[in-house]
């Protein structure tokens, strides 16, 4: 009972259930009924619902049904209606038919003028667009066209300049068409050849400069030739002030010309010609002779490439390389001056270019760039100076090196290089100068002594005489006193050399000027070589003449005599030092001349040789004696050959007058010595085996006639029988063995007062065991 009680209830619910989802269905959207379905299909009493569904469908079909019969006669109506319209409609169809024909026929040539008045629209549309885009194309073309005439002429920077506005500015703008693609792919290669454009001319530029560096450093080197003159001549300004100067008209020149080759400029590259000026015309400036153009557009470009340091490292290494032709000397640099003018041209020119470099771009060089390439040139110049002016043997050559040396300094001292060093080797070449002088005055030493005729000058006029006192100081109130003819007591030899000592002393002097030495280090450096001079040179030359094996004793009277006044001299010869250094020889550490001592030296050796020389005048008349030991007769005069050597004896001696007193009474004690020794040895030399008391007597005559000479005073000044003392060996030999006091001998012998003092008892026993008394 409850079962069916349950089952009816859910009868119930389902189907109040299903007409819920009829009504949902017939009130909903066709297309929203979907989730009532899908809830149709969910449950299980789908096919109770679809008995409903096609209750409900039958149910309303008979209400349409009903529907429709009840308006049918309107429907009828509205039919009968429509065929009568269709009738109006057929003919209104026709109507129009017949008026489209008509239109279509009239309206032809319209559509036709129509059609071409649309083409000509178009067309029109399209000029205009393609004059818009022209529009755009055409400063494009127009850009490329003038980066190839650039190009073409050359104006690299300018060119660089168009090619970035062509390609920032102007290519976006039609970047879609495809010659600009073609024009985008070309601007790398453009960049390239404009680098390597760019970088050919400056090539030509290095090599341009590199040949005209000496042309370059000729003209910096008469600017600064012309400069010295006229800060020593007109305007008497100090040394570095002048330099000072210099160096501002020097950038100021390179100011000016800076505006006038500007990155900008179209000029071409390369050395401006310049014809050689006169004396008295202003000099170019050496930077007016180079257009510098090409490195300031070089430089530009590739900084604007953003390759600024591959620029600075090539222009750099290349210069180096520049440097190291220029500093190597050729190997004749030495045989003339030109070839070290060129030399020093050059390498002023390297540095000339390369200091306008430094002072007219930014940081292309450096000040370390500039002192490494200049410390690297003072050392290889310095260096090929000392090897090929060890070369040169003519001062005058040494002397015009020196003052382009001097030169050479002050011109790149005027641009800031650094030239102590220059100096200081100066000071090496001013030793090799002196050698140079002092060879030189050997060979004029040597001419003049061997020109020389060994007589005193002779004068004949009062002209003559003040000539001769010009040219030496000399001094004698005796002299002037006395008539014309007269003579000087020395030879010409003395005022020519005295005068070339002088003139030696200028030489010295000419090599100090412009060093930037002190009056004391100038004095000092003129005394030394004169102290070489004297006591090396002329001393050498001196002892060559007398040394000469056909000297003869007039000639070494006089050079004695020369000597001696030549000596005297020193004294003026330092006064001229003197006054030409203004350093008085009196300062501290000032060095004296030694021509005293040399000039003693000379004479002494003159000296010697007077006495050599008369020793062996004298050995060679002993060679001419021709005793006959063995003879019996007593003779009554003296040997011919001893008269002879007495002759020229008193000749020789009367030749002494001028010589000093002592000098003369030496000679002539020598003399006496020498005869008396030689004497004393012929008459005990072991040929000679016996002799008679007859040769005996003979020997003794030829010693008194040399007594007699002594006793005669050939030599005035000798005290009374001093000079007799020469024979007195002889003489009391002689005695002995003439008189035969031998008991007075013996007797005497070994006493201080003795007659026969002097006598060697060896001697005598010599003497002793030849005589033969038969």
């Amino acid at each position: 009972m409850e079962r069916g009680k349950m089952a009816e209830a859910e009868s119930l619910e389902t189907a109040a259930e299903h007409e819920r989802i009829l009504r949902e269905i017939e009130s909903t959207d066709t297309a929203c009924i979907g989730p009532t379905l899908r809830s149709v299909y969910d449950g299980e009493e789908h096919g109770r619902f679809m008995e409903k569904l096609e209750t409900r469908i039958r149910n309303h079909d008979r209400e349409i049904e009903k529907m429709c019969n009840f308006h049918y006669q309107g429907f009828v109506d509205s039919i009968t209606e429509l065929l009568k319209v269709r009738g109006e409609a057929q003919k209104l169809k026709n109507q129009v038919t017949d008026t489209n024909r008509k239109l279509q026929h009239e309206g032809k040539e319209l559509v036709i003028a129509m059609e071409e008045l649309k083409q000509c629209r178009l067309q029109q549309r399209n000029i205009s667009a393609t004059v818009d885009k022209l529009m755009l194309c055409l400063p494009v073309l127009e850009m490329y066209s003038k980066l190839r005439d650039q190009m073409k002429t050359k104006r690299h920077y300018p060119a660089l300049k168009t090619l970035e506005h062509l390609e920032h500015t102007y290519l976006p703008q039609v970047s879609h068409y495809r010659f600009c693609k073609v024009m985008v792919d070309n601007i790398p290669k453009l960049r390239e050849e404009i680098k390597d454009v760019s970088m050919s001319d400056l090539k030509d530029f290095l090599e341009s400069i590199r040949k005209h560096s000496d042309k370059i450093g000729e003209t910096a080197m008469k600017q600064a030739q012309q400069q010295r003159n006229l800060d020593n001549i007109v305007l008497q300004q100090p040394r570095i002030g002048s330099k000072r100067k210099s160096k501002k008209d020097a950038y100021t020149i390179f100011d000016t010309e800076i505006e006038s080759t500007s990155p900008k400029s179209e000029q071409d590259s390369g050395i401006l010609d310049v014809e050689d000026e006169e004396d008295d015309e202003e000099v170019p400036g050496a930077q007016d002779l180079v257009d510098f153009s090409p490195v300031y557009r070089c430089l530009h470009i590739y900084s604007v490439l953003g390759a600024r340091e591959t620029f600075e490292n090539y222009y750099r290494k290349q210069r180096r390389k520049q440097a190291r032709l220029v500093l190597q000397p050729p190997s004749n640099m030495h045989e003339t001056l030109d070839g070290y003018r060129k030399y020093f041209n050059q390498i002023v020119g390297f540095f000339v270019v390369e200091d306008h470099i430094l002072h007219t771009t930014q940081g292309l060089v450096n000040r370390a760039y500039i002192d490494e390439l200049w410390e690297m040139a003072l050392s290889k110049t310095i260096a090929a100076l000392r090897t090929h002016s060890s070369y040169c043997s003519d001062p005058n050559l040494v002397l015009d090196l020196k003052n382009l040396i001097v030169l050479f300094a002050d011109t790149l001292q005027v641009y800031g290089f650094p030239v102590n060093q220059l100096f200081d080797m100066l000071l090496e070449i001013r030793d090799q100068y002196s050698e140079t002088l002092l060879k030189k005055w050997a060979g004029i030493f040597r001419n003049i002594l061997d020109s020389d005729n060994y007589s005193p000058i002779p004068v004949t006029s009062e002209e003559m005489y003040k000539k001769v006192v010009g040219q030496f100081p000399f001094q004698d109130i005796e002299l002037e006193k006395q008539p014309f003819p007269k003579k000087f007591p020395f030879s010409e030899f003395v005022p020519k050399v005295y005068n070339q000592i002088k003139e030696f002393i200028y030489a010295c002097l000419k090599f100090s000027e412009d060093l930037h030495l002190s009056s004391t280090e100038v004095d000092d450096m003129i005394r030394k070589s004169t102290n070489l001079l004297l006591t090396r040179t002329l001393s050498n030359s001196l002892q060559n003449v007398i040394k000469r094996k056909n000297i003869g004793l007039t000639e070494l009277v006089q050079i004695i005599i020369n000597t001696t006044h030549l000596e005297k001299s020193c004294k003026y010869l330092e006064e001229f030092i003197t006054n030409i250094t203004n350093v008085l020889p009196e300062t501290v550490h000032t060095t004296k001349l030694y021509g005293t001592t040399t000039f003693k030296d000379a004479r002494h050796a003159a000296e010697e040789e007077i006495y050599t020389n008369l020793n062996q005048k004298i050995d060679q008349f002993l060679q001419l004696a021709d005793y006959d030991w063995m003879t019996g007769d007593l003779g009554n005069k003296a040997s011919d050959y001893l008269v002879d050597l007495i002759a020229f004896l008193r000749s020789t001696f009367a030749v002494f007058t001028h010589l000093p007193g002592k000098v003369a009474q030496t000679a002539c004690m020598s003399a006496c010595k020498h005869l008396a020794t030689s004497l004393m040895q012929l008459l005990l030399e072991a040929e000679v085996r016996q002799l008679t008391l007859g040769a005996l007597q003979q020997f003794n005559l030829d010693v008194r006639e040399c007594e007699q000479f002594a006793r005669s005073g050939p030599v005035p000044g000798f005290q009374e029988d001093t000079l007799q003392l020469a024979f007195i060996d002889l003489r009391q030999l002689l005695d002995l063995f003439i008189q035969w006091d031998w008991s007075t001998y013996l007797a005497d012998y070994g006493q201080p007062n003795c007659k026969y003092l002097r006598v060697n008892p060896v001697t005598a026993l010599t003497l002793l065991e030849k005589i033969s008394r038969e």
